[in-house]
Protein backbone atom coordinates (compact mmCIF):
# COMPACT_ATOMS: atom_id res chain seq x y z
CA UNK A 1 0.00 0.00 0.00
CA UNK A 2 2.53 2.93 -1.21
CA UNK A 3 -0.21 5.64 -1.00
CA UNK A 4 -0.63 5.31 2.56
CA UNK A 5 3.13 4.44 3.74
CA UNK A 6 4.44 8.11 1.95
CA UNK A 7 3.64 11.31 4.25
CA UNK A 8 1.35 12.46 2.14
CA UNK A 9 -1.21 11.12 -0.71
CA UNK A 10 -0.90 13.18 -3.99
CA UNK A 11 -1.07 13.52 -7.72
CA UNK A 12 -2.90 11.51 -10.41
CA UNK A 13 -6.62 12.32 -8.80
CA UNK A 14 -8.27 10.17 -11.58
CA UNK A 15 -6.44 7.07 -11.60
CA UNK A 16 -6.80 7.04 -7.84
CA UNK A 17 -10.16 8.11 -7.65
CA UNK A 18 -11.23 5.49 -10.10
CA UNK A 19 -9.67 2.67 -8.10
CA UNK A 20 -11.21 4.01 -5.19
CA UNK A 21 -14.83 3.91 -6.78
CA UNK A 22 -14.28 0.87 -7.70
CA UNK A 23 -13.24 -0.79 -4.23
CA UNK A 24 -16.45 1.29 -2.96
CA UNK A 25 -18.39 -0.16 -5.68
CA UNK A 26 -17.34 -3.66 -5.09
CA UNK A 27 -17.91 -3.30 -1.20
CA UNK A 28 -21.81 -2.22 -1.68
CA UNK A 29 -22.22 -4.90 -4.15
CA UNK A 30 -21.02 -7.98 -2.52
CA UNK A 31 -21.41 -6.73 1.58
CA UNK A 32 -25.23 -5.54 0.63
CA UNK A 33 -25.94 -8.10 -1.90
CA UNK A 34 -25.33 -10.43 0.88
CA UNK A 35 -27.80 -9.31 3.40
CA UNK A 36 -29.80 -9.55 0.53
CA UNK A 37 -28.99 -13.26 -0.31
CA UNK A 38 -30.03 -13.98 3.46
CA UNK A 39 -26.28 -15.25 3.83
CA UNK A 40 -26.79 -15.05 7.59
CA UNK A 41 -24.55 -12.98 9.94
CA UNK A 42 -21.49 -15.18 9.42
CA UNK A 43 -21.76 -14.89 5.50
CA UNK A 44 -22.33 -11.20 6.12
CA UNK A 45 -19.43 -10.50 8.13
CA UNK A 46 -17.33 -12.22 5.61
CA UNK A 47 -18.38 -11.08 2.57
CA UNK A 48 -17.70 -7.65 4.37
CA UNK A 49 -14.39 -8.49 5.67
CA UNK A 50 -13.09 -10.27 2.53
CA UNK A 51 -14.11 -8.08 -0.37
CA UNK A 52 -12.26 -5.49 1.75
CA UNK A 53 -9.14 -7.83 2.23
CA UNK A 54 -9.28 -8.59 -1.86
CA UNK A 55 -9.67 -5.17 -2.61
CA UNK A 56 -7.22 -3.34 -0.55
CA UNK A 57 -4.48 -6.22 -1.83
CA UNK A 58 -5.59 -5.44 -5.73
CA UNK A 59 -5.39 -1.62 -5.61
CA UNK A 60 -3.64 -0.60 -2.43
CA UNK A 61 -0.45 0.55 -4.28
CA UNK A 62 -2.11 3.04 -6.25
CA UNK A 63 -4.98 3.95 -4.24
CA UNK A 64 -3.87 3.65 -0.83
CA UNK A 65 -7.24 1.28 -0.49
CA UNK A 66 -9.96 3.60 0.99
CA UNK A 67 -13.07 3.08 0.29
CA UNK A 68 -14.58 4.56 3.16
CA UNK A 69 -14.75 8.46 3.95
CA UNK A 70 -13.75 7.74 7.52
CA UNK A 71 -10.64 6.33 6.30
CA UNK A 72 -9.96 9.29 4.13
CA UNK A 73 -11.09 11.51 6.50
CA UNK A 74 -8.84 10.41 9.03
CA UNK A 75 -6.08 11.01 6.49
CA UNK A 76 -6.74 14.02 5.82
CA UNK A 77 -6.88 15.16 9.25
CA UNK A 78 -3.15 14.14 9.97
CA UNK A 79 -2.17 16.28 6.86
CA UNK A 80 -1.07 13.11 4.80
CA UNK A 81 -3.58 13.31 2.24
CA UNK A 82 -4.03 16.67 0.00
CA UNK A 83 -7.31 18.32 0.50
CA UNK A 84 -8.22 18.47 -3.49
CA UNK A 85 -7.64 14.43 -3.64
CA UNK A 86 -9.87 13.69 -0.68
CA UNK A 87 -12.72 15.34 -1.99
CA UNK A 88 -12.38 13.53 -5.24
CA UNK A 89 -12.10 10.45 -3.10
CA UNK A 90 -15.31 11.75 -1.64
CA UNK A 91 -17.14 11.73 -4.44
CA UNK A 92 -15.60 8.47 -5.95
CA UNK A 93 -16.75 6.05 -2.64
CA UNK A 94 -20.15 7.86 -2.81
CA UNK A 95 -20.66 7.55 -6.58
CA UNK A 96 -19.63 3.81 -6.34
CA UNK A 97 -21.94 2.65 -3.67
CA UNK A 98 -24.89 4.10 -5.07
CA UNK A 99 -24.00 2.74 -8.31
CA UNK A 100 -23.93 -0.58 -6.61
CA UNK A 101 -26.88 -0.23 -5.04
CA UNK A 102 -29.09 0.56 -8.42
CA UNK A 103 -27.51 -2.65 -9.67
CA UNK A 104 -28.64 -4.73 -6.50
CA UNK A 105 -32.59 -2.46 -7.09
CA UNK A 106 -32.30 -3.77 -11.00
CA UNK A 107 -30.83 -7.39 -10.39
CA UNK A 108 -33.17 -8.12 -7.70
CA UNK A 109 -37.35 -8.39 -7.39
CA UNK A 110 -39.09 -5.90 -4.70
CA UNK A 111 -40.09 -8.64 -2.86
CA UNK A 112 -36.50 -9.19 -2.06
CA UNK A 113 -35.08 -6.09 -2.20
CA UNK A 114 -37.55 -4.27 -0.07
CA UNK A 115 -37.75 -6.43 2.51
CA UNK A 116 -33.79 -5.99 2.92
CA UNK A 117 -33.62 -2.44 2.57
CA UNK A 118 -30.88 -2.95 -0.21
CA UNK A 119 -28.92 -3.69 2.78
CA UNK A 120 -28.94 -0.22 4.35
CA UNK A 121 -27.84 0.00 7.34
CA UNK A 122 -30.86 -0.32 10.39
CA UNK A 123 -30.63 0.16 14.04
CA UNK A 124 -32.21 -2.09 16.40
CA UNK A 125 -35.03 -1.35 18.00
CA UNK A 126 -33.93 -2.64 21.35
CA UNK A 127 -30.69 -0.57 21.60
CA UNK A 128 -31.09 3.82 21.97
CA UNK A 129 -29.41 6.15 19.53
CA UNK A 130 -26.69 7.12 21.34
CA UNK A 131 -25.98 3.67 22.02
CA UNK A 132 -25.93 3.09 18.46
CA UNK A 133 -23.59 6.37 17.41
CA UNK A 134 -20.84 4.74 19.82
CA UNK A 135 -20.59 1.59 18.38
CA UNK A 136 -20.51 3.07 15.24
CA UNK A 137 -18.27 5.10 16.42
CA UNK A 138 -15.79 2.62 18.03
CA UNK A 139 -16.02 0.00 15.88
CA UNK A 140 -15.05 2.60 12.73
CA UNK A 141 -12.42 3.75 15.45
CA UNK A 142 -11.23 -0.12 15.68
CA UNK A 143 -10.85 -0.19 11.76
CA UNK A 144 -8.84 2.80 11.41
CA UNK A 145 -6.57 2.15 13.95
CA UNK A 146 -6.03 -1.00 12.62
CA UNK A 147 -4.82 1.02 9.05
CA UNK A 148 -2.44 3.37 10.29
CA UNK A 149 -1.42 0.67 12.35
CA UNK A 150 -0.63 -2.31 9.69
CA UNK A 151 -0.30 0.19 6.52
CA UNK A 152 0.60 3.85 7.66
CA UNK A 153 2.89 3.16 10.03
CA UNK A 154 6.22 2.52 8.16
CA UNK A 155 7.13 -0.69 10.71
CA UNK A 156 4.07 -1.94 10.03
CA UNK A 157 2.73 -5.57 8.76
CA UNK A 158 0.98 -4.41 5.33
CA UNK A 159 3.72 -5.64 3.25
CA UNK A 160 3.35 -9.22 4.78
CA UNK A 161 -0.46 -9.53 5.51
CA UNK A 162 -1.57 -7.78 2.67
CA UNK A 163 -5.21 -6.54 3.40
CA UNK A 164 -6.10 -9.67 5.89
CA UNK A 165 -5.64 -7.40 8.94
CA UNK A 166 -8.47 -4.86 7.43
CA UNK A 167 -10.64 -7.38 6.12
CA UNK A 168 -10.34 -9.37 9.46
CA UNK A 169 -11.30 -6.02 11.69
CA UNK A 170 -14.26 -5.32 9.07
CA UNK A 171 -15.70 -9.24 9.66
CA UNK A 172 -15.14 -9.20 13.83
CA UNK A 173 -16.84 -5.89 13.97
CA UNK A 174 -19.68 -7.08 11.64
CA UNK A 175 -19.74 -10.41 13.54
CA UNK A 176 -19.67 -8.62 16.82
CA UNK A 177 -22.45 -5.08 15.79
CA UNK A 178 -24.41 -6.46 12.33
CA UNK A 179 -27.40 -7.51 14.45
CA UNK A 180 -27.32 -3.98 16.54
CA UNK A 181 -26.10 -1.21 13.64
CA UNK A 182 -25.47 -3.19 10.54
CA UNK A 183 -21.76 -2.28 11.60
CA UNK A 184 -21.36 -0.06 8.82
CA UNK A 185 -18.26 1.44 9.58
CA UNK A 186 -18.82 3.66 6.55
CA UNK A 187 -20.55 6.26 5.25
CA UNK A 188 -20.63 5.26 1.75
CA UNK A 189 -21.50 1.82 2.50
CA UNK A 190 -24.41 3.27 3.87
CA UNK A 191 -25.09 5.92 1.72
CA UNK A 192 -25.99 3.97 -1.25
CA UNK A 193 -28.69 1.40 0.18
CA UNK A 194 -29.99 4.38 1.63
CA UNK A 195 -30.50 6.78 -1.23
CA UNK A 196 -31.96 4.21 -3.82
CA UNK A 197 -34.22 2.38 -1.18
CA UNK A 198 -34.95 5.98 0.59
CA UNK A 199 -34.62 5.20 3.60
CA UNK A 200 -32.83 7.49 6.02
CA UNK A 201 -34.31 6.36 9.59
CA UNK A 202 -31.82 7.58 11.87
CA UNK A 203 -29.14 7.89 8.90
CA UNK A 204 -27.01 10.34 10.94
CA UNK A 205 -25.18 7.35 12.92
CA UNK A 206 -24.01 6.12 9.77
CA UNK A 207 -22.43 9.33 8.85
CA UNK A 208 -21.38 11.23 12.56
CA UNK A 209 -20.65 8.02 14.38
CA UNK A 210 -17.81 6.67 11.39
CA UNK A 211 -16.09 9.99 10.98
CA UNK A 212 -15.57 10.89 14.33
CA UNK A 213 -14.49 7.45 15.58
CA UNK A 214 -11.87 7.08 12.53
CA UNK A 215 -11.00 10.72 13.00
CA UNK A 216 -10.17 10.44 16.31
CA UNK A 217 -8.00 6.48 15.74
CA UNK A 218 -5.72 8.67 13.38
CA UNK A 219 -4.89 11.44 15.49
CA UNK A 220 -4.62 9.34 18.09
CA UNK A 221 -2.10 7.18 16.15
CA UNK A 222 -0.56 9.98 14.52
CA UNK A 223 0.50 11.75 17.57
CA UNK A 224 1.13 8.22 19.73
CA UNK A 225 3.42 6.44 17.50
CA UNK A 226 3.83 8.53 14.21
CA UNK A 227 5.14 12.23 15.45
CA UNK A 228 7.39 11.32 18.21
CA UNK A 229 8.35 14.27 20.80
CA UNK A 230 10.90 16.78 19.51
CA UNK A 231 13.86 17.23 20.01
CA UNK A 232 14.03 12.95 19.99
CA UNK A 233 17.90 12.29 21.71
CA UNK A 234 20.52 11.28 18.89
CA UNK A 235 24.44 10.24 19.22
CA UNK A 236 26.71 7.37 18.12
CA UNK A 237 26.00 3.92 18.71
CA UNK A 238 28.42 3.94 21.77
CA UNK A 239 26.46 5.76 23.76
CA UNK A 240 23.32 3.52 23.86
CA UNK A 241 21.19 5.22 21.13
CA UNK A 242 21.32 5.19 17.51
CA UNK A 243 21.63 8.11 15.98
CA UNK A 244 18.01 8.40 13.70
CA UNK A 245 17.51 8.71 10.11
CA UNK A 246 15.28 12.23 9.54
CA UNK A 247 12.08 11.58 10.59
CA UNK A 248 12.38 8.53 12.91
CA UNK A 249 12.54 8.96 16.60
CA UNK A 250 16.08 7.44 18.29
CA UNK A 251 15.85 3.64 19.49
CA UNK A 252 18.15 2.24 22.91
Amino acid sequence: MAALRSARVEGDVFRRSAAELVGAFALTFVGAGAIMTGSGLVGVAFAHGLVIAVMASAVGHISGGHFNPAVTFGFLITRRMAPMLAGAYWVSQFAGAALAALLLKWIYPAAIADPAKLGAPLLNDRISLGAGFVIEALLTFFLVWVIFATAADPRGTFKSVAGLAIGFTITLDVLMAGPLTGAAMNPSRAFGPELVGWEWANAWIWYIGPLLGGGLAALAYELLYLRPLRPVPVGPPETGIEEPRPGDAAVS
